[in-house]
């Protein structure tokens, strides 16, 4: 056999050189000419996203850079993104809680879990992480600032107390001592900031319409609760004048049946009729609907409703035999887990069709299913029922006297006031 030629194998160099350019520039052309056909957007061009007024989504891009180097984002309308689908992050930096439980001097026995005996504090650290975006971090200036002049009410049960204490710690600290103040009423409480011209209220009226459980004496489960399902102005007339309206509704629905009252409160009536809950849910629902669209100016208010908030009351339903109700748990559902803890969805579905129904904007804060995840986060038997703490001997029985249903602060309802801030500052 010849040996291979050195000369002739360098001149075949020349000819794989042109060949391989040859290749590479035919393929190049290809995917050009390719990607020309794929109908990327048009952000420059691209209208705003249009949504229903009753939707729950906010819509949110790239902005500025945060501190640390990372891109905080805000809502502008560019892209649609549903807040209240998302999972839980623990955050073991400085951004949880958002406050501290000792620096909130408005906050009552009820909630003040780790004053109370609650030997660990991560229920405080988890942070709420939508799928498609992030929220915008919580600013108490620029809440404050949107708030001038103006009044912000909580309206409904004892869990939205727990929210409106949750929004006002969250603002106070950047507010003067000697301009603020906070005061309790038979069914208003008020938080005052002078600077600003303005208030965080709550208003008491668990199931919106009247009922007997509405004067202060009666507010602690101690009789069966009877409801005027069309009765509603004598609540709502401390509505009026509003900017910000944030309602809701559940947990005192607590009955296969609801005990609908025969006549009026004020002239003593007793007599009632027995109707099934999901129709006396729906009645006063509409009761409630019907006031909005009559008495609000939606150029001046932005009116919310609050899906329910979830009790976990059975450990068997996350398959724990060895904890009782919500006792000692420390941490949430795993994300991925399909969860059943009790909550009533037909009255979910309810309180949704009602909205859609309204003629009238309104924002839904969808926290139900967040919240289902936080079997940790309750004051269970860290509580204070009728303002007095637990003995030793209650707690060490927590199948009776572990508050199931209540939220400790700082903790899960400062969560929702980030998705309220993030509707407030950026959809109203």
């Amino acid at each position: 056999m010849r040996p291979f030629d050195k000369t002739q194998r360098c001149n075949y160099f020349p000819m794989l050189t042109i060949v391989t350019f040859s290749t590479l520039f035919f393929a190049f052309f290809c995917y050009n000419q390719y990607m020309k056909t794929i109908p990327f957007p048009d952000f420059k061009h691209q209208h705003p996203f249009q949504e229903s007024s009753n939707s729950t989504y906010v819509q949110l891009q790239e902005t500025n850079k945060a501190d640390d180097g990372d891109y905080e984002r805000i809502v502008s309308p560019l892209e649609e993104c549903d807040i209240f689908t998302g999972e839980w992050v623990f955050d073991n930096g400085s951004s949880h809680p958002l406050y501290k439980e000792d620096d909130c001097e408005f906050l009552t026995d009820m909630v003040t879990c780790l004053k109370n005996g609650r030997p660990e504090s991560l229920y405080q650290k988890w942070r709420w992480q939508p799928r498609d975006c992030s929220l915008p971090k919580f600013e108490a200036n620029l809440l404050l600032e949107k708030l001038r002049g103006k009044r912000l009410m909580f309206v409904g049960d004892s869990i939205n107390l727990n929210q409106m204490l949750s929004m006002v710690c969250m603002v106070q600290s950047i507010i003067p001592p000697e301009k603020k103040s906070f005061s309790y009423a038979s069914y208003t409480t008020v938080f005052k900031m002078e600077d600003y011209n303005a208030t965080m209220e709550f208003y008491w009226a668990p199931f919106l319409v009247e009922s007997n459980v509405d004067p202060p004496t009666m507010r602690y489960g101690t009789v069966v609760p009877a409801v005027k399902l069309e009765s509603i102005s004598k609540h709502g007339d401390n509505w009026k004048n509003v900017d910000y309206l944030i309602f809701n509704t559940y947990i005192w629905w607590r009955y296969p049946t609801m005990k609908a009252l025969q006549g009026s409160f004020s002239n003593g009536a007793t007599d009632s009729v027995d109707i099934d809950q999901n129709v006396a849910y729906e009645r006063a629902l509409k009761s409630w609907a019907k006031w909005v669209e009559e008495n609000v100016d939606s150029n001046r208010t932005s009116v919310f409703f609050s899906s329910m908030s979830p009790t976990h009351m059975k450990s068997s339903d996350w398959n724990n035999t060895n904890r009782i109700k919500c006792w000692n748990e420390t941490s949430p559902f795993p994300n991925i887990s399909r969860i059943d803890v009790g909550t009533n969805w037909q009255l979910f579905t309810t309180a949704v069709n009602v909205i859609q129904s309204m003629k009238i904007p309104l924002h839904f804060l969808n926290i139900t299913r967040l919240s289902e995840y936080r079997k940790d986060a309750h004051t269970s038997i860290y509580a204070a029922p009728g303002g007095k703490l637990l003995t030793q001997e209650q707690k060490s029985d927590p199948a009776r006297y572990a508050d199931c249903l209540h939220w400790c602060l700082p903790g899960l309802p400062d969560t929702w006031n980030e998705l309220l801030f993030a509707l407030i500052m950026y959809r109203t």
